[in-house]
Protein backbone atom coordinates (compact mmCIF):
# COMPACT_ATOMS: atom_id res chain seq x y z
CA UNK A 1 0.00 0.00 0.00
CA UNK A 2 1.49 3.28 -0.79
CA UNK A 3 0.78 6.42 1.33
CA UNK A 4 -1.63 7.80 -1.59
CA UNK A 5 -3.52 4.39 -0.83
CA UNK A 6 -3.35 4.86 2.64
CA UNK A 7 -4.94 8.30 2.22
CA UNK A 8 -7.70 7.08 0.50
CA UNK A 9 -8.49 4.04 2.51
CA UNK A 10 -9.03 6.61 5.23
CA UNK A 11 -10.68 9.08 3.69
CA UNK A 12 -13.64 6.27 2.33
CA UNK A 13 -13.88 5.33 5.94
CA UNK A 14 -14.70 8.51 6.88
CA UNK A 15 -17.13 9.15 4.35
CA UNK A 16 -18.60 6.38 4.86
CA UNK A 17 -19.88 6.98 8.55
CA UNK A 18 -20.76 10.14 7.17
CA UNK A 19 -18.07 12.66 8.07
CA UNK A 20 -18.38 15.94 6.17
CA UNK A 21 -15.22 16.91 5.42
CA UNK A 22 -13.45 13.63 5.43
CA UNK A 23 -10.95 13.85 2.27
CA UNK A 24 -9.24 16.75 4.40
CA UNK A 25 -9.55 15.09 7.95
CA UNK A 26 -8.09 11.83 6.26
CA UNK A 27 -5.24 14.25 5.02
CA UNK A 28 -4.39 15.48 8.35
CA UNK A 29 -4.78 12.56 10.21
CA UNK A 30 -2.38 10.96 7.86
CA UNK A 31 0.04 13.62 8.50
CA UNK A 32 -0.16 14.03 11.65
CA UNK A 33 0.70 10.10 12.72
CA UNK A 34 3.79 10.09 9.85
CA UNK A 35 5.00 13.48 10.91
CA UNK A 36 5.08 14.95 7.72
CA UNK A 37 3.72 18.23 5.73
CA UNK A 38 1.78 18.15 2.51
CA UNK A 39 5.15 19.05 0.42
CA UNK A 40 6.76 15.73 1.53
CA UNK A 41 3.63 14.11 1.33
CA UNK A 42 3.12 14.79 -2.36
CA UNK A 43 7.11 13.54 -2.94
CA UNK A 44 6.37 10.49 -1.01
CA UNK A 45 2.66 9.73 -1.79
CA UNK A 46 3.36 6.99 -4.80
CA UNK A 47 6.14 5.04 -2.28
CA UNK A 48 5.11 1.93 -0.55
CA UNK A 49 4.45 2.33 3.53
CA UNK A 50 6.87 0.53 5.29
CA UNK A 51 5.23 -2.60 6.70
CA UNK A 52 6.55 -2.23 10.16
CA UNK A 53 5.80 1.35 10.60
CA UNK A 54 3.80 1.53 13.85
CA UNK A 55 2.62 4.66 12.38
CA UNK A 56 0.21 3.15 9.79
CA UNK A 57 -1.22 1.65 12.93
CA UNK A 58 -1.69 5.01 14.32
CA UNK A 59 -3.19 6.08 11.59
CA UNK A 60 -5.82 3.35 11.51
CA UNK A 61 -6.70 4.28 15.03
CA UNK A 62 -7.15 7.64 14.33
CA UNK A 63 -9.21 7.51 11.39
CA UNK A 64 -11.77 5.09 13.71
CA UNK A 65 -11.27 7.14 16.51
CA UNK A 66 -12.65 10.36 14.00
CA UNK A 67 -15.56 7.68 12.61
CA UNK A 68 -16.73 7.37 16.37
CA UNK A 69 -16.98 11.41 15.74
CA UNK A 70 -14.30 12.51 18.00
CA UNK A 71 -13.56 15.97 17.09
CA UNK A 72 -10.65 16.19 15.07
CA UNK A 73 -8.63 19.09 16.61
CA UNK A 74 -8.74 16.57 19.47
CA UNK A 75 -6.99 13.74 17.32
CA UNK A 76 -4.37 16.24 16.24
CA UNK A 77 -3.89 17.81 19.32
CA UNK A 78 -3.91 21.15 17.97
CA UNK A 79 -6.54 24.17 16.37
CA UNK A 80 -5.11 27.22 14.87
CA UNK A 81 -6.59 30.56 16.10
CA UNK A 82 -6.08 34.26 15.02
CA UNK A 83 -2.99 32.79 13.30
CA UNK A 84 -1.85 30.62 16.63
CA UNK A 85 -1.67 27.46 16.96
CA UNK A 86 -3.19 26.49 20.28
CA UNK A 87 -3.26 22.79 22.15
CA UNK A 88 -6.33 21.08 22.90
CA UNK A 89 -7.61 18.29 24.52
CA UNK A 90 -10.92 16.98 25.67
CA UNK A 91 -10.71 19.43 29.16
CA UNK A 92 -11.43 22.35 26.43
CA UNK A 93 -13.61 24.04 24.33
CA UNK A 94 -12.35 23.81 20.73
CA UNK A 95 -11.40 27.64 19.67
CA UNK A 96 -13.93 28.28 17.26
CA UNK A 97 -13.62 30.95 13.66
CA UNK A 98 -16.76 32.81 15.34
CA UNK A 99 -14.80 34.06 18.37
CA UNK A 100 -12.09 35.59 16.68
CA UNK A 101 -14.38 38.43 16.16
CA UNK A 102 -14.46 39.29 19.93
CA UNK A 103 -10.46 39.35 19.55
CA UNK A 104 -10.32 41.52 16.60
CA UNK A 105 -13.05 43.65 18.37
CA UNK A 106 -10.83 44.08 21.48
CA UNK A 107 -7.79 45.19 19.45
CA UNK A 108 -9.56 47.43 17.17
CA UNK A 109 -10.81 49.29 19.97
CA UNK A 110 -8.06 48.90 22.51
CA UNK A 111 -4.67 50.25 20.89
CA UNK A 112 -3.18 51.76 24.10
CA UNK A 113 -0.47 49.11 25.81
CA UNK A 114 -1.58 49.96 29.23
CA UNK A 115 -4.04 47.98 29.72
CA UNK A 116 -5.26 45.63 32.03
CA UNK A 117 -6.83 42.73 30.48
CA UNK A 118 -8.73 40.27 31.88
CA UNK A 119 -10.50 37.11 29.94
CA UNK A 120 -12.98 35.55 32.56
CA UNK A 121 -13.73 31.56 31.62
CA UNK A 122 -10.56 31.37 29.66
CA UNK A 123 -10.81 27.12 28.95
CA UNK A 124 -7.35 26.82 26.31
CA UNK A 125 -6.88 30.49 26.85
CA UNK A 126 -7.13 31.22 22.58
CA UNK A 127 -8.87 34.86 23.77
CA UNK A 128 -6.09 35.90 26.47
CA UNK A 129 -2.74 34.49 24.75
CA UNK A 130 -4.18 36.18 21.34
CA UNK A 131 -4.71 39.36 22.89
CA UNK A 132 -1.51 38.96 24.83
CA UNK A 133 0.56 38.48 21.68
CA UNK A 134 -1.27 40.46 19.40
CA UNK A 135 -2.26 43.38 21.65
CA UNK A 136 1.02 43.53 23.70
CA UNK A 137 -0.92 44.69 26.43
CA UNK A 138 0.93 45.41 29.43
CA UNK A 139 -1.29 42.84 31.97
CA UNK A 140 -3.26 40.21 30.42
CA UNK A 141 -4.64 37.32 32.84
CA UNK A 142 -7.16 34.51 32.76
CA UNK A 143 -9.48 32.40 35.07
CA UNK A 144 -11.41 29.42 34.66
CA UNK A 145 -12.92 27.17 36.91
CA UNK A 146 -11.59 24.04 35.73
CA UNK A 147 -8.17 23.32 36.59
CA UNK A 148 -7.97 20.59 33.52
CA UNK A 149 -8.27 23.30 31.59
CA UNK A 150 -5.76 25.84 33.03
CA UNK A 151 -3.33 23.04 32.11
CA UNK A 152 -4.08 23.52 29.49
CA UNK A 153 -4.03 27.39 28.87
CA UNK A 154 -0.84 27.39 31.04
CA UNK A 155 1.21 25.41 28.55
CA UNK A 156 -0.22 27.21 25.36
CA UNK A 157 0.93 30.27 27.37
CA UNK A 158 4.04 28.71 27.55
CA UNK A 159 4.70 28.38 24.11
CA UNK A 160 3.01 31.39 22.65
CA UNK A 161 3.28 34.58 25.25
CA UNK A 162 4.84 33.63 27.96
CA UNK A 163 3.32 36.54 29.53
CA UNK A 164 -0.48 35.42 31.01
CA UNK A 165 -1.48 35.18 34.62
CA UNK A 166 -3.76 32.27 34.78
CA UNK A 167 -5.55 31.17 38.06
CA UNK A 168 -8.39 28.89 38.76
CA UNK A 169 -11.59 31.08 40.07
CA UNK A 170 -15.97 30.66 39.81
CA UNK A 171 -15.69 33.33 37.97
CA UNK A 172 -14.94 36.44 40.02
CA UNK A 173 -14.73 33.95 43.57
CA UNK A 174 -11.06 33.96 43.82
CA UNK A 175 -10.24 37.66 42.84
CA UNK A 176 -9.81 40.45 45.49
CA UNK A 177 -12.18 43.85 45.37
CA UNK A 178 -9.58 45.84 44.79
CA UNK A 179 -8.29 44.06 41.31
CA UNK A 180 -9.72 45.92 38.67
CA UNK A 181 -9.20 45.76 34.40
CA UNK A 182 -10.01 48.16 31.56
CA UNK A 183 -10.79 45.35 29.67
CA UNK A 184 -12.97 42.38 30.73
CA UNK A 185 -13.62 39.40 27.76
CA UNK A 186 -15.65 36.36 27.92
CA UNK A 187 -16.86 33.25 25.85
CA UNK A 188 -18.71 32.13 28.60
CA UNK A 189 -21.42 28.87 28.35
CA UNK A 190 -24.07 29.76 26.86
CA UNK A 191 -26.11 26.73 25.02
CA UNK A 192 -29.53 25.87 26.82
CA UNK A 193 -29.39 22.80 28.47
CA UNK A 194 -31.81 21.25 26.63
CA UNK A 195 -30.42 22.07 23.31
CA UNK A 196 -27.52 20.17 23.78
CA UNK A 197 -28.64 16.94 23.25
CA UNK A 198 -29.20 17.68 19.73
CA UNK A 199 -26.03 19.47 18.88
CA UNK A 200 -23.40 17.38 16.33
CA UNK A 201 -21.71 13.92 18.19
CA UNK A 202 -18.32 16.16 18.46
CA UNK A 203 -19.68 18.62 20.46
CA UNK A 204 -22.56 16.81 22.59
CA UNK A 205 -20.55 13.61 23.47
CA UNK A 206 -16.72 14.93 23.93
CA UNK A 207 -16.61 18.81 24.21
CA UNK A 208 -16.63 19.55 27.96
CA UNK A 209 -20.13 19.81 28.89
CA UNK A 210 -19.13 22.68 31.79
CA UNK A 211 -17.87 24.70 28.80
CA UNK A 212 -21.08 24.46 26.97
CA UNK A 213 -24.23 24.27 29.47
CA UNK A 214 -25.67 28.07 30.04
CA UNK A 215 -28.33 26.46 31.89
CA UNK A 216 -31.86 25.91 31.03
CA UNK A 217 -32.45 29.60 29.17
CA UNK A 218 -28.53 29.68 28.13
CA UNK A 219 -28.47 33.22 30.49
CA UNK A 220 -26.93 32.31 33.65
CA UNK A 221 -23.51 33.52 33.64
CA UNK A 222 -24.54 36.42 31.49
CA UNK A 223 -26.43 37.54 34.57
CA UNK A 224 -23.63 36.58 36.66
CA UNK A 225 -21.65 38.25 34.64
CA UNK A 226 -23.43 41.72 34.50
CA UNK A 227 -23.39 41.29 38.41
CA UNK A 228 -19.83 40.86 39.14
CA UNK A 229 -17.83 42.70 36.55
CA UNK A 230 -18.72 45.98 37.83
CA UNK A 231 -17.07 45.52 40.71
CA UNK A 232 -13.72 44.54 38.64
CA UNK A 233 -14.11 47.49 35.80
CA UNK A 234 -12.03 50.63 36.04
CA UNK A 235 -14.38 53.54 35.41
CA UNK A 236 -14.70 53.76 31.48
CA UNK A 237 -13.65 49.97 31.36
CA UNK A 238 -15.25 47.84 28.54
CA UNK A 239 -17.45 44.38 28.34
CA UNK A 240 -16.68 42.38 25.25
CA UNK A 241 -19.18 38.77 25.67
CA UNK A 242 -19.12 36.19 22.90
CA UNK A 243 -22.92 35.15 22.96
CA UNK A 244 -25.00 32.78 21.09
CA UNK A 245 -26.30 33.58 17.45
CA UNK A 246 -30.37 34.93 19.54
CA UNK A 247 -29.34 35.79 22.69
CA UNK A 248 -27.82 39.50 21.65
CA UNK A 249 -31.19 41.32 23.09
CA UNK A 250 -31.11 39.52 26.21
CA UNK A 251 -27.88 39.98 27.04
CA UNK A 252 -27.67 43.66 26.36
CA UNK A 253 -30.45 44.11 28.12
CA UNK A 254 -28.67 42.41 31.03
CA UNK A 255 -26.44 45.34 30.77
CA UNK A 256 -28.96 47.91 30.57
CA UNK A 257 -30.65 46.95 33.50
CA UNK A 258 -26.73 46.57 36.07
CA UNK A 259 -26.05 50.33 34.36
CA UNK A 260 -23.56 49.75 30.90
CA UNK A 261 -23.75 52.45 29.25
CA UNK A 262 -22.48 52.42 25.33
CA UNK A 263 -24.13 48.79 24.48
CA UNK A 264 -24.27 47.08 21.44
CA UNK A 265 -24.53 44.42 19.47
CA UNK A 266 -21.45 43.20 17.20
CA UNK A 267 -22.29 40.75 14.33
CA UNK A 268 -20.00 38.13 13.10
CA UNK A 269 -18.41 37.58 9.34
CA UNK A 270 -21.61 35.60 9.19
CA UNK A 271 -23.83 37.92 9.71
CA UNK A 272 -25.19 36.47 13.02
CA UNK A 273 -25.08 37.94 16.42
CA UNK A 274 -21.69 37.58 18.29
CA UNK A 275 -20.42 39.90 20.69
CA UNK A 276 -22.38 42.08 23.09
CA UNK A 277 -20.03 45.06 24.18
CA UNK A 278 -20.73 47.76 27.26
CA UNK A 279 -18.83 50.06 29.11
CA UNK A 280 -18.96 50.53 32.84
CA UNK A 281 -19.51 54.33 33.48
CA UNK A 282 -16.90 56.87 34.64
CA UNK A 283 -19.16 57.95 37.32
CA UNK A 284 -20.79 54.08 38.01
CA UNK A 285 -21.27 52.84 41.56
Amino acid sequence: MTFYDLLKWGENRLAAAGISEAELDARYLLLEAFEMDMTHFLLKQREEVPTTDGRTREYSMAVQARESRVPLQYLIGSQEFMGLSFLVDEHVLIPRQDTETLVELVLTENREKEKRVLDMCTGSGCIGISLSVLGNYETVEGADISREALRVAEENNRRLSGRVAFRQSDLFGAFEEQERYDVITSNPPYIPSAVIEGLEPEVKDYEPRLALDGSADGLEFYRRLAEECPGHLNPGGKLYLEIGYDQGEAVEELLRQRGFVNRRIVKDAAGNHRVVCGEWPVSGK
